[in-house]
C-alpha cells in the first residue's frame, strides 16, 4: 500500500486541581494518555488510544483507579473497540507485603467475549524493591461474570495470579512487562502488557506498547488472542 501520509498526534488531560504540581506531598499521583495514528492512500486508516491511572495513599491503603479504551477504523468501518476500566485497593502489611482487592471491567465489541466483570481478593509481595528493579507478585482468588458475543452468560469462580516488573535503565527510560492471569471453568484469561518508554520534557514521556489478550474458551470462528500495538504521550502528574 502506498502511503500517503503519516500522523502521530496525541492530547493529554490536565491534573486535576487537588494534584497541583506544587504540592510534591500530595496523597494523589497519577497518569493520563493519549496516542492517535492515521494512514492514507489505497486504504485509510485511524487508531486512537487514550487511558488515565489515578492513585491516592492514605497511610497503610493506596488506591488505584484506571482506565482505557482503544477505537481502530478502516475506510471509515470500525475494526476494534475495547475498553477497560479497573480499581484496586491494597493494604500494607509490612515493607514488602500487602493485602489486595480488585474490580476490573472488560469490554471488546470484537473480542472473543463481549464483557467481562472480576472482583478479586488476595496477597502480594514485593520480590524485588530496588531504585533500579521493582517486582511485585500477586495471588488471589475471586468471581467473573462474562457475556460471550452471542449473549451467552458465564458465572464462576477464577483464581488470579500477577507479576508486574519495571526497570528503570536510565534517569529517562524505563521498561515495563505486567503479566496477569484469571483461571476459571469455563474460560481463562491472560493479559501480558509490555512498555517502553522514555522522557521528552519534564513529565511528558513518549511510550511504545504492545498488548496481547487471550481467551482459552471463545465461541466458534472467533480468535482467542487480540494483540494491541500503541504508540502514545504520557503526561505523569
Amino acid at each position: 500500500m502506498k502511503l500517503r501520509t503519516f500522523v502521530i498526534a496525541a492530547a493529554l488531560l490536565a491534573p486535576f486541581s487537588l494534584m497541583a504540581q506544587d504540592a510534591p506531598e500530595s496523597p494523589w499521583s497519577g497518569k493520563a494518555t493519549l496516542g492517535y495514528l492515521a494512514t492514507s492512500g489505497n486504504t485509510e486508516n485511524t487508531t486512537l488510544n487514550s487511558g488515565f491511572e489515578v492513585g491516592y495513599t492514605a497511610g497503610k491503603w493506596v488506591h488505584i483507579l484506571n482506565a482505557a479504551a482503544i477505537n481502530a477504523s478502516e475506510n471509515e468501518l470500525t475494526t476494534a473497540e475495547a475498553y477497560n476500566l479497573g480499581w484496586k485497593s491494597e493494604r500494607n502489611l509490612t515493607d514488602k507485603d500487602f493485602l489486595f482487592g480488585r474490580l476490573d471491567w472488560r469490554k471488546d465489541i470484537f473480542g472473543g467475549f463481549d464483557t467481562q466483570f472480576s472482583q478479586t481478593v488476595g496477597y502480594g509481595r514485593r520480590l524485588i524493591d530496588s531504585d533500579q528493579h521493582k517486582l511485585n507478585a500477586e495471588i488471589g482468588a475471586g468471581a467473573r461474570q462474562s457475556t460471550l458475543q452471542d449473549g451467552t452468560k458465564e458465572d464462576e469462580t477464577i483464581f488470579r495470579g500477577g507479576m508486574y516488573y519495571k526497570w528503570l535503565f536510565s534517569e529517562t527510560a524505563e521498561f515495563r512487562q505486567n503479566l496477569t492471569t484469571e483461571a476459571g471453568d469455563e474460560n481463562t484469561y491472560i493479559e501480558s502488557v509490555t512498555a517502553l518508554s522514555a522522557k521528552l520534557l519534564g513529565d511528558l514521556a513518549l511510550v511504545a506498547s504492545y498488548t496481547i489478550k487471550h481467551n482459552t474458551d471463545v465461541l466458534p470462528l472467533l480468535e482467542e488472542t487480540d494483540t494491541y500495538t500503541a504508540l502514545s504521550l504520557e503526561y505523569a502528574f
